[in-house]
């Protein structure tokens, strides 16, 4: 089991160095009894970066895992079970990805609110663009102008993002379990950690990276929309270069 840092609340978001413990090692592949890397999952992309161990740093190509976090280093590492490393986080990256992951919580409680119950049935996190797919719905241009002005109104408004923790039965009271995809989540989970824009304007379990204000976001820019058959249209995004943008702290958990 890795001990996910990232997890603890939004602002351990922001930071990129911690020290760890190897417990596992498999080849490349090494675990870490906590970790600041996000591995794959909910659409995100996996963390890049390095850890420096007793024979300096090496770089961090991939990470999976959802109990434990499994790193895959470049060959050669010659960590070993036991070996003390301090992990850094590609912050340029790390922080492109939070800023987009947040946004696509804004759009999809929006399009939801907007256009009778749209459900978010996938999503695509990346640095630089990212996706959403969305059904039943076909998009015409006023619909998607709305949208994204919708969406830039918030941005431009500075919204706080928080999150909490909620049973089911909890959040299931206050949003649809329709908005928040509850069927896809294991029965298993009964605590959730639920991410909300402002007040209530999105609501939504989710084990991602978000920032804390919408400020830091830039504006919503849309790319295009693509069908995907059976009622489901794809929103292809970018964020422009936004005013409020924060940077990472120097401590090292």
């Amino acid at each position: 089991m890795t001990v996910k840092l990232y997890l603890k609340d939004l602002e351990h978001g922001y930071y990129r160095r911690f020290d760890a413990t190897v417990t596992e090692v498999d080849g490349d592949n090494v675990a870490l009894d906590r970790t600041l890397f996000y591995p794959l999952g909910g659409g995100q992309h996996w963390d890049t970066g390095e850890l420096l161990g007793p024979n300096g740093p090496v770089d961090v190509v991939e990470v999976r895992g959802r109990d434990t976090v499994h790193h895959t280093l470049k060959a050669g590492h010659q960590l070993q079970v036991g070996d003390e490393v301090r992990g850094t986080i590609d912050w340029e990256t790390r922080y492109a990805r939070m800023r987009m992951h947040t946004a696509q919580h804004l759009v999809s409680g929006l399009a939801y609110e907007l256009f009778n119950g749209v459900r978010t049935v996938g999503n695509q996190i990346h640095a630089d663009r990212s996706r959403i797919d969305f059904n039943p719905i076909s998009f015409e241009e006023p619909m998607l102008q709305l949208l994204v002005d919708a969406a830039n109104q918030r941005i431009d408004e500075g919204l706080e993002v928080s999150e909490a923790v909620m049973t089911r039965e909890e959040i299931n009271a206050i949003m649809p379990p329709e908005r928040t995809n509850m069927d896809l989540l294991p029965e298993s989970v009964k605590q959730l950690r639920v991410v909300q824009i402002g007040e209530k304007i999105d609501m939504c379990p989710c084990a991602g990276t978000h920032v804390t204000n919408l400020a830091e976001l830039g504006h919503v820019e849309f790319l295009g929309k693509k069908s995907k058959g059976k009622g489901t249209q794809r929103f292809s995004y970018r964020l422009d270069t936004a005013k409020h943008l924060r940077t990472f702290s120097d401590t090292v958990l």
